[in-house]
Order: structure tokens, then sequence, then C-alpha cells
């Protein structure tokens, strides 16, 4: 995509790791919401490894494990493509990664990342990206972007939307499972905004009681 949004639209920058089902369930959220408002989302890479990596000692074994085989090679692949492609391939890779590893339940496979490049139209040769370095400073810098907008105390997803003078304000999540839909999706969206508008707030936050719920 663009640095700018469309003309009459507002932009919504989002920052994801294609490997976290919540940061999932709220880019779905925002693909409705860019029916039901005059939204553009603009997508931008983030990794939970890169998040995580200098605190593994205070993360369970089994999350550990997870970042250690797992977290690398979707991200990489997806940021081979945008530094190959452009920004336009960044949201329909990720659907259809999404699609097939938290949908379809095929998991963060190698199998899964190629059928999704066959998805998007993408050549299955940049799968060969997953176990790379080539694109680590894009991918490191890209992540550093959506951080240094919202700090270093939150995870995956981050949005970034308009404040009340016109700079962005970014925030982590919003995390809500399912993904709202039609007017309730538009209902939370104009509720973000609204405290995106107040310049003093911080955070709501309770103890999730559900799963992601993938519909």
């Amino acid at each position: 995509m663009s640095d700018n949004a469309a003309p009459g639209k507002t932009p919504v920058d989002f920052w994801f790791d294609p490997l976290c089902p919540w940061a999932w369930m709220t880019s779905r959220w925002m693909l409705e919401v860019e029916k039901v408002r005059d939204v553009e989302v603009r997508w931008h890479v983030m990794s939970l490894a890169v998040l995580n990596e200098n605190k593994l000692d205070e993360l369970p074994e089994e999350y550990r494990e997870m970042l250690a085989t797992q977290a690398w090679g979707p991200v990489r692949v997806v940021t081979a493509a945008w530094q190959k492609y452009g920004d336009e391939v960044l949201g329909r890779l990720y659907t259809a990664m999404g699609a097939r590893f938290h949908d379809r339940g095929e998991g963060a496979t190698r199998e899964a990342t190629v059928a999704a490049l066959e998805d998007a139209g993408l050549p299955a040769e940049l799968i060969e990206y997953a176990d790379s370095d080539a694109y680590d400073a894009e991918l490191r810098a890209s992540h550093k972007e959506g951080i240094d907008k919202v700090g270093q105390d939150v995870g995956t997803p981050v949005i970034a939307v308009p404040g009340p003078d016109g700079g962005q304000i970014a925030f982590f999540g919003p995390v809500v499972t399912p993904a709202p839909k039609g007017e309730e999706a538009a209902r939370l969206w104009d509720g973000t905004l609204m405290v995106a508008s107040i310049p003093g707030f911080y955070e709501i936050k309770r103890t999730r009681t559900a799963p992601p719920i993938f519909d």
C-alpha cells in the first residue's frame, strides 16, 4: 500500500505477526471496519521473536519452544514478499496465511506457508526465506516503527489511528474474540477513535476468559 490513504479514507496502520491468533482476530475486525467506515488499513510486519528475544528467561517453556521453532519462518516469508513485491502483497498474503494457520487449523507449518503463498498468487520459492536472515534488518525496522509508537509493554497486534491533533495514537489490540462484524465492528472502531481522542488515555483491560474463536 502507499504511504497515504485514499482520498476521504481514515488511515489505520496495523502491525502483525502471522503466527499470533489474537492479531488475526483483530485484523479480521479491521477488514469489517473497512466495509462500514471510510477506513483504509495499511499493513506492516512485526515479530513475536524479536519482541521476546531479550526476555526469554521470563517466558514459559512451551512459549519459548514455540518462538524457537515457529516464530521466525512465517514472518520472514511475509517480509521477503513485501521486499520483493511491495506493500500491496502484505494484506493478501497475511489473509492467506491466517486462513490456513488459524481458521483451518493447519498451524504455521512449512506446508501451510507454501500453500498460502499459492493462495496469494505469490511464488512458492519465497518459502526459502523462512530459514534466511536476508531481510531481518527490514523486519526489525518495521517492528521497531510499530513498537516505538506504542511502547515496550505490549504484544501483537499494534494499531495506530489518528489522534485529536492529527498525529497517530498507537495501541496494543483491541483484543477481541470472535472478530466483530457489521455494526458491532463499527461501534468498536468508533470507540477506539473516541479513546484515542483523550490525551491521557492509556489502557482498559480485563482477563481473557475465552480462546480465539475463528468463524
